[in-house]
C-alpha cells in the first residue's frame, strides 16, 4: 500500500483497533468492539458494534462515548447483547435490546464485574468479581474500603506471588464467580475461600459451569489449573482429576457430552506447546487429539498495537463433533479443524494474523478478526468448506489511504548448527534502488512468543523514517515445534545469540541496499535482556535501545513477580547456583560494552522490575560508557502494547531519536 507520508509516532491517535468478534446465535450479524485514543483525555475508549455478516452494511455503532465499552455477548436467543462499561465508575454488566432502547445496568458491585457468561435459558449471567475472603461481592464495605484506597497502610507479605505486573501488590482479594438474574438484578454469590475462579463455561443443561482453580496448598509452588464442576444452584465445586494436566479454557459441546479444553502437563514448564485435550463428560477420560500437531494451540504471535483481543479456545460446530481452534505455526495464526474421532486439517492457512473468531456452528462460517503486515486489524468472514473470506470492516481505511507501509519479506536460512530460521526483512517505506540504509535488528520479548505476519507500528516507523528492518524467530520462539521452542532453556545468550547474528550475516549478504556500517538493534522483555547481551559481545552495532530489559539473573531472581520460578526453569538453576545466573547475566559482561545504549523502563514494571536498568545504566556510567535511561512514570512492562498514549509515543520516539543520532 503506498500512499504520500509513512507512519508516525503521533498517529497513534488516529489509529483503530478492532477485536473480540461475537456472532450472533443466527449467524447473520456480528458484534465486535473498537478502541481509539481520546488525545485530550490521553486515554483509551472503546465501543460496541454490529455488523451484518452479508457484508452488504456498513457497521452500526451501540454504545457511545469516551469510556471503555467492551465484550459484548449474545444472549442465546439473540434478543438481547450483554456488554462490560466502566461509564459508572468501575466495570460493570448491562444489556441492551437488539430492538434498541437504552442499556440496562445489571450489576452495582463495589469491585466491579467482568467476563459475562449467558446462561442456556438466557435467565441468569454469570461472571467474574474480585471480593476479600469472607466477604460478599455486594458488600458495601469494600465499596468504603475502595474509597480509603489512598490512605497509606503497611502491607504484610506472607507469601512469594505477592504482586504482579500490571496488578501491582496483592491486598487480599479472590477471584470469585457469581451470576445476576437478568430480570430483577440479583446477585448470587457462587465461590469463595482463599482461592481464585475463573468462568469458563455453562453446561448446555444450566446445571453446571465449568471453572478453573487451583487449590494446592503450596500456591506458591503451583502453576495450574485444575477443571471443576460448579453447581450454581448449591455453589457446590467438584474437581475433575487430570493428573498433571493444566488447562487455560474450556468450551462444551452442545449436546454436553463432551468438554473442549487447551492445556498441558509443564513437561517443558512455560516452553510446553499447549494442546487440545476432550473430556468424555460421561467415561470421566481425556484425550489429547492434537498430540501429533506439533504446534501449540493458542494465538501467541507478538505486536504492538491491537486492543482488548480475546483469545477464543475451541469453538464446537452444532454436531457437537467438530471442532475449530487457532494454531500458531510459522509466524502465522492459522485456523484448524478438529472433530472427536481426531481428524484435523487446516481451515485457514493464509500469511495472517487471526486474533479473534466466533462460529455459526450451523452454516459452517465463522468471524475472524484478522491482521496483516500491512492492516492493523479488521473483521472478514470464513466460509470454513472453501476457505474464502469476505471483508467486513475497513476501520483504518480512511487514515491509510495517504500513508506508505513497507511490506515485509519473508526470508528462511539456516543457522550455525543447520536448523533452519525464519524471519522478514522491511525495505524503507521510500525505497530507491541503489542507495544504502541503515538496519535495525528487531528482538521479540518472552522468549516463548514469535513474529509474525501482523501489523507493527514501531517497525512502521522505524520504515518511515528510513530504516531497514530485520525480524526473525530464534530458537525459543513458537511456532517452530517443541524441540525449538524449548531449545533456549538453559541457553540464554548461547544458540539464540547465534541465530541473531547469523540473520544479520544472512541480510548483509543477501541485500546490497543495507549498510553494514549502520547496524542498530533494538528489543523489549526477552528482547532487552538479549540486546544487552548483544553490545556485551559484539561492536557490529553502532547504536542499540534496550527495553524493560533484564540485566541481572541473581536480583531478578528475587525482584520480578515471576522471577524465582522463570529464573529456574529459563536459566536452569536459582541462587545455589549464582555463578551460572551471573555467567548468563548481560551485567557481567558490560565492561565489554561499546556500543551507544539507550534505556527504556517503566517504574512500575514488575516482571523486570526497574533496577535492572539501574544497575545497568550505573555501571555504564561508571565505565565513561555512551549511554542515556529513559524511566516512565507510572507505567508497567506493557508499556509498548497499552501503556498511556502520550507515553507509547515518547517511547517511540526517543527509539527513532537516539538511531537517528548515531545511523543517519
Amino acid at each position: 500500500m503506498m500512499g504520500e507520508t509513512g507512519i508516525k509516532a503521533e498517529h497513534l491517535y488516529e489509529l483503530k483497533s478492532l477485536a473480540d468478534p461475537r456472532l450472533s446465535p443466527n449467524g447473520s450479524v456480528c458484534a465486535f468492539t473498537e478502541t481509539g485514543i481520546c488525545e485530550e483525555k490521553g486515554d483509551y475508549f472503546s465501543n460496541i458494534f454490529t455488523v451484518d455478516t452479508d457484508g452488504n452494511k456498513r457497521p452500526v455503532q451501540w454504545t457511545y462515548g469516551k469510556n471503555k465499552n467492551h465484550s459484548p455477548r449474545w444472549s442465546p436467543d439473540g434478543s438481547q447483547l450483554a456488554f462490560v462499561s466502566n461509564r459508572s465508575g468501575k466495570n460493570q454488566i448491562y444489556v441492551i435490546g437488539t430492538g434498541g432502547g437504552e442499556a440496562k445496568q445489571l450489576t452495582d458491585l463495589p469491585n466491579g464485574a467482568g467476563s459475562p457468561v449467558w446462561s442456556p435459558d438466557g435467565k441468569r449471567i454469570a461472571f467474574q468479581a474480585s471480593v476479600e475472603n469472607g466477604k460478599k461481592v455486594t458488600d458495601k464495605e469494600e465499596e468504603k474500603k475502595e474509597k480509603d484506597k489512598n490512605k497509606l497502610e503497611p502491607l504484610e507479605v506472607t507469601k512469594m506471588k505477592y504482586k504482579s505486573d500490571g496488578e501491582g501488590f496483592w491486598k487480599g482479594k479472590y477471584r470469585q464467580i457469581a451470576a445476576v438474574d437478568v430480570e430483577t438484578g440479583e446477585v448470587t454469590q457462587l465461590t469463595d475461600g482463599q482461592y481464585d475462579h475463573y468462568l469458563f463455561c455453562w453446561a448446555p443443561d444450566g446445571k453446571r459451569l465449568a471453572v478453573g482453580a487451583d487449590y494446592s496448598e503450596d500456591k506458591d509452588n503451583s502453576f495450574r489449573l485444575d477443571l471443576y464442576f460448579l453447581n450454581p444452584e448449591s455453589g457446590e465445586l467438584r474437581k475433575i482429576d487430570s493428573g498433571e494436566l493444566s488447562f487455560s479454557n474450556a468450551s462444551w459441546s452442545p449436546d454436553g457430552r463432551t468438554i473442549a479444553l487447551s492445556g498441558h502437563n509443564m513437561e517443558y514448564k512455560n516452553a510446553t506447546l499447549s494442546r487440545v485435550w476432550l473430556y468424555d463428560v460421561e467415561s470421566e477420560s481425556f484425550t489429547c487429539v492434537t498430540g501429533d500437531l506439533d504446534a501449540t494451540i493458542a494465538p501467541v504471535l507478538g505486536g504492538d498495537f491491537l486492543q482488548g483481543t480475546v483469545p477464543p479456545g475451541i469453538l464446537w460446530a452444532d454436531d457437537s463433533k467438530s471442532f475449530y481452534f487457532i494454531v500458531s505455526d510459522l509466524g502465522n495464526t492459522v485456523v484448524y479443524y478438529g472433530n472427536v474421532d481426531g481428524e484435523l486439517y487446516p481451515a485457514l492457512l493464509e500469511n495472517q494474523y487471526v486474533y479473534g473468531m466466533s462460529l455459526d456452528g450451523k452454516n459452517q462460517r465463522a468471524a475472524v478478526a484478522i491482521s496483516r503486515p500491512d492492516e492493523p486489524g479488521d473483521l472478514y468472514t470464513l466460509e470454513i468448506t472453501t476457505g474464502e473470506l469476505t471483508r467486513l470492516t475497513s476501520i483504518n481505511e480512511e487514515f491509510l489511504k495517504d500513508k506508505s507501509l513497507s511490506v515485509p519479506e519473508a526470508i528462511s536460512f539456516e543457522a550455525e548448527d543447520g536448523v533452519e530460521l525464519h524471519g522478514w526483512i522491511m525495505k524503507p517505506a521510500d525505497f530507491e534502488e541503489g542507495k544504502k540504509y541503515p538496519l535495525i535488528l528487531e528482538i521479540h520479548g518472552g522468549p516463548h512468543t514469535m513474529y509474525g505476519n501482523t501489523y507493527m507500528n514501531e517497525f512502521q516507523i522505524l520504515s518511515s523514517r528510513g530504516y531497514a528492518v530485520l525480524y526473525i524467530n530464534p530458537r525459543g520462539s513458537h511456532g517452530y515445534g517443541q524441540e525449538f521452542v524449548d531449545a533456549v532453556r538453559s541457553d540464554y545468550g548461547g544458540g539464540d545469540y547465534r541465530d541473531l547474528m547469523r540473520a544479520v550475516d544472512y541480510a548483509l549478504e543477501t541485500y546490497d541496499f543495507i549498510d553494514e556500517n549502520r547496524l542498530g538493534v533494538t528489543g523489549g522483555s526477552y528482547g532487552g535482556f538479549m540486546t544487552n547481551w548483544i553490545v556485551g559481545h559484539t561492536n557490529r552495532f553502532k547504536a542499540a535501545v534496550t527495553q524493560r530489559s533484564i540485566s541481572n539473573w541473581v536480583s531478578f531472581y528475587g525482584v520480578s513477580d515471576i522471577g524465582y520460578y522463570f529464573t529456574e526453569w529459563q536459566i536452569g538453576s536459582g541462587l545455589e547456583d549464582i555463578e551460572r545466573l551471573w555467567k548468563h547475566s548481560p551485567l557481567a559482561y558490560v565492561e565489554n560494552v561499546e556500543t551507544p545504549l539507550l534505556i527504556l523502563h517503566s517504574e512500575k514494571d514488575y516482571r523486570c522490575p526497574i533496577e535492572q536498568a539501574e544497575q545497568l545504566y550505573i555501571a555504564l556510567k561508571r565505565l565513561k560508557k555512551e549511554t542515556k535511561f529513559i524511566r516512565f512514570p507510572e507505567e508497567n512492562h506493557e508499556l509498548s502494547r497499552s501503556g498511556r498514549p502520550n507515553l507509547r509515543i515518547a517511547r517511540l520516539n526517543y527509539i527513532v531519536d537516539w538511531f537517528d543520532g548515531y545511523l543517519k
